[in-house]
């Protein structure tokens, strides 16, 4: 991400008298700011991100160095938390008698108000991946050999990229009374480990959370829905009808395919469900309903949809900016709830 995109939000900062001017918000982020990310996650060099690899070694490097160029400051002593996990799915006895080394990258503007600042909102993605996939060949014929890598664009480079441009629009508005948590997190794809210990080290010290809200594969659009994106778990909480209130049109909707695959559960979300109890919901415009490439080598950069991705991400800054300066938790778990 260039120089050019944090002065660009500068002048707009300046220019914008309302918080929630959603036509001045429209032009914050760009298709080609949030290609640059996808494209260099989901590169070839990073190897497919897998949990104790050396590329993803080098994607936490880069989300590093975009924190710290944009003025995000790290929540622990550094940016990375540092943690373990057996693994019992992808070594050869199956015995899981190895231990991978992993990270998180977790950064955090602290808000504006003396008390509200205490609570605490998590933006977050999984920026890890399964690494080495199937070998066939490269989708579109443009090499000959094979491909083995599972690059993971829309899952979940795509995601990530969303945090990223988050973070930088709320580290140059400052504007947040709430404070905000941007935590990326690894080894999801072993089962949620990486989000699970974190929720389980911030509940140990009595962090208030007041919601988590996952990003999770937004790299294509829906088919046929009058929705930007949907949330995971939607009849959970009112998180859905607030986002769309402060957002002004109606940015989420429900999925009946999220509900019949339980994909309430499948992600990061459900670590800070389980923890604090509190509203943590995915949102997300990929149901397995319109992309065919789910952990699949052919989950490419080029088969992004950047316009749509620049406009939800657009559309979400708003309601993220209402939502951390409302003098209230608005948003509430419900009574009635599914596994959506």
């Amino acid at each position: 991400m260039n120089k050019i995109f944090v002065l660009a939000i500068l002048v707009l900062v300046y220019n914008c008298k309302s918080s929630v001017n959603t036509e001045a918000i429209s032009k914050t982020i760009t298709s080609n700011q949030i290609e640059e990310m996808v494209k260099f996650l989901a590169s070839d060099d990073i190897q497919g991100r897998r949990a104790g690899s050396e590329g993803i070694d080098k994607a936490a490097t880069y989300i590093e160095n975009q924190f710290k160029f944009f003025g995000v400051k790290p929540y622990f002593e550094t940016f990375r938390d540092n943690f373990k996990f057996e693994n019992t799915k992808f070594n050869s006895n199956g015995k899981g008698s190895e231990y991978v080394d992993a990270f998180n990258v977790v950064g955090f503007i602290e808000g504006s108000d003396p008390e509200l600042k205490k609570e605490i909102i998590v933006l977050g993605a999984h920026y890890d991946h399964i690494g080495i996939g199937e070998s066939i060949k490269k989708y579109g014929g443009t090499l000959m050999e094979n491909d083995s890598l599972a690059n993971g664009a829309n899952d979940n480079a795509s995601g990530t990229s969303a945090v990223l441009a988050m973070a930088n629009y709320f580290a140059v508005k400052k504007n947040n009374k709430r404070s905000i948590m941007f935590a990326l997190f690894s080894a999801e794809e072993w089962g949620l480990k990486g989000s699970r210990h974190l929720a389980k080290k911030l509940k140990e010290s009595n962090l208030d959370v007041y919601t988590m809200i996952n990003f999770e594969m937004i790299g294509v659009p829906l088919n046929d829905r009058d929705y930007l994106a949907f949330v995971s778990g939607y009849d959970r909480s009112n998180m859905a009808v607030k986002l769309n209130e402060y957002a002004g049109h109606k940015l989420v909707g429900f999925s009946e395919v999220s509900k019949k695959y339980q994909l309430f559960k499948r992600s990061d979300n459900y670590s800070f469900y389980e923890a604090f109890g509190a509203p943590c919901q995915s949102i997300s415009s990929c149901d397995l309903s319109n992309f065919d490439y789910y952990h699949h080598v052919s989950d490419e950069s080029e088969l992004m949809d950047y316009e749509f991705m620049s406009n939800l991400i657009n559309s979400i800054i708003p309601a993220i900016e209402e939502m951390s300066n409302t003098l209230e938790k608005e948003i509430v778990m419900n009574q009635a709830q599914s596994d959506g």
